[in-house]
């Protein structure tokens, strides 16, 4: 399989060492067959090795200049880049997905640690502000106020099944929580351990190259109740990074807000990404939207957070159209392979429980295939999809559902009932433009993300986009998973008053020896 070699191991305070919980093995996704080698499962001994040096490399780490933390971030992704191709084979075997995608994955991989090194660099970050004292001002004086962001500490981020690479142990979670100045433990997801240890070994040779503290990262394998649970209720953790099921999610929520010192989960959890057909967009191109909507619903067997689950229109010929283009365009698709067993047992689960409720149809469905899975498209009308809670729970998958609704009126009624979203599209035309700013409102309390004659699929790593939605997409709806704004889950605002110059932060102090953009009186100053 791969010329490098996979050991199986644990990766802790800059060495490597055998688990003794057990193993987990990966499999091979179109095959089934088992990959070797086995992965040690963690014990608790070794989490608390784990926790103890990550601890240990916060107060140094942090207080890194911050050229060096950001070559830290460039070096990781040079690290990446310098596996080669048995990151993309490897990876291509866990998880079924094809070269393509991977290695475009491992581009964003790599993408984002950059991103995240030029934010350090560039320290607006840091939301540095500055009120003078002013000890004439009446009727009372105004002490000196200075303001910075610091580091939480150390994080625990969990691997995500369906992106092995950008989402998982040196993705965005990571990438994010090491820029802001947090050492990072991962629990690596057991669909890709190979993925998972050929990435940890590149971070580890990062942290070495750099001549870090080894504690600033440490991966470990290991069951979710014992592992998972233990790293959230650690007290040397203080914030958490997660994308998966919303049962896994609320899980370490709980566990999170049952400690004796309660800290942040920013969970990313289910989303169904309502897609808008207003009248005039679909009157004018029902056929073309149809085919892009299927192109999106399938890609990558539908394994997207962004997956466009659910269709709203207002029914007539034109809705009509729409359908039967989608149809057809999902009877032609391919079955395809999903990530694991596991994954696609619950999807066919999930297809057959649509079905089966009242007013459901089917509009469409792919041809079967061993070992894959086949999209499949539905319809119902607005009356019966409001009457039928359960038509809004996620099919993890390439399934969609189409909502024929009676008028505007019931379409917003529905939309403005739904749960939170990562994003809601809505396809316009000029005409459509008044209706659209009616719904804007609703629509951003709806979704992290509103976007125009597109699809969710496909996340720009840029300064501005939200990954992240009202509860239940996410677990708080304030945050992003991707793009600058990540780092700030894992800081907060320190003020410091009256503080005598010498012992102020450089970040504050009066010769601004950083160079930084600061916020003084409330202007922002150039340095």
């Amino acid at each position: 399989m791969s010329v490098v070699p996979l050991t199986g191991e644990l990766l802790i305070a800059g060495a490597a060492r055998q688990g003794q919980a057990g193993a987990v093995h990966a499999f091979d996704a179109s095959t089934g067959a088992r990959l070797e080698p086995g992965f040690g499962k963690a014990t608790l001994n070794d989490l608390e090795d784990a926790c103890a040096a990550a601890q240990a490399a916060f107060r140094p780490y942090r207080a890194l200049a911050y050229a060096e933390r950001a070559a830290f971030l460039d070096a990781i992704a040079e690290e990446i880049e310098a596996i080669g191709d048995d990151l993309t084979v490897r990876a291509m075997a866990e998880t079924g997905l094809p070269r393509a995608r991977l290695e475009g994955e491992r581009g964003r991989t790599c993408g984002q640690l950059r991103l995240f090194a030029q934010v350090v660099r560039d320290g607006g970050f840091l939301d540095a502000r500055i009120d003078p004292a002013q000890p004439d001002r009446a009727p009372a004086p105004r002490l000196d106020l200075r303001l910075r962001n610091v580091p939480l500490g150390p994080v625990a981020v969990f691997g995500a099944s369906n992106f092995p690479l950008a989402f998982s142990v040196a993705g965005g979670d990571t990438a994010s929580a090491l820029a802001a100045g947090c050492p990072v433990i991962v629990k690596a997801h057991s669909a890709h351990p190979g993925v998972s240890e050929l990435v940890g070994r590149a971070v580890q040779a990062a942290v070495a190259k750099c001549g870090l503290p080894a504690g600033v990262f440490a991966m470990l394998h290991g069951d979710g109740r014992e592992i998972g649970q233990g790293l959230v209720a650690d007290p040397r953790i203080k914030a958490v990074g997660f994308t998966g099921s919303r049962a896994g999610g609320l899980a370490l929520v709980r566990t999170a807000q049952a400690r004796p010192v309660p800290i942040p989960v920013y969970a990313e959890m289910s989303s169904i990404n309502p897609v808008i057909l207003l009248p005039a967009a679909l009157a004018a191109r029902a056929e073309p939207i149809a085919n892009a909507f299927v192109a999106a619903l399938t890609l990558g067997a539908g394994q997207f957070c962004t997956n466009p689950g659910l269709v709203l229109a207002v029914d007539g010929p034109d809705l009509d159209t729409f359908i039967q283009a989608a149809s057809a365009a999902v009877a032609a698709a391919p079955a395809q392979v999903m990530l694991t067993a596991g994954i696609r047992s619950a999807y066919e689960n999930g297809v057959t429980r649509l079905g089966e409720v009242r007013g459901v149809s089917i509009a469409g469905v792919a041809a079967p295939a061993v070992g894959a899975a086949s999209p499949a498209l539905f319809a119902v009308s607005g009356r019966d999809f409001l009457a039928h809670p359960e038509l809004t729970e996620e099919v993890f998958g390439a399934a969609s559902l189409v909502v024929r609704c009676q008028d505007l009126s019931e379409l917003r009624t529905i939309t403005e009932g739904l749960e939170g979203q990562l994003t809601v599209a809505v396809h316009v035309d000029a005409a459509d433009h008044s209706q659209l700013g009616e719904l804007l409102p609703s629509l951003e309390l709806l979704a992290g993300r509103v976007l125009v004659n597109g699809f969710g699929t496909g996340v720009e790593v840029a300064h501005a986009m939200v990954h992240g939605g009202p509860y239940p997409s996410t677990s708080d709806g304030r945050a992003t998973s991707v793009g600058s704004l990540a780092i700030a889950r894992f800081l907060r605002p320190v003020c410091y008053q009256n503080l005598p110059d010498p012992l102020l932060p450089d970040e504050l102090k009066a010769t601004n020896p950083l160079v930084l953009h600061r916020r003084i009186d409330g202007a922002l100053t150039a340095p």
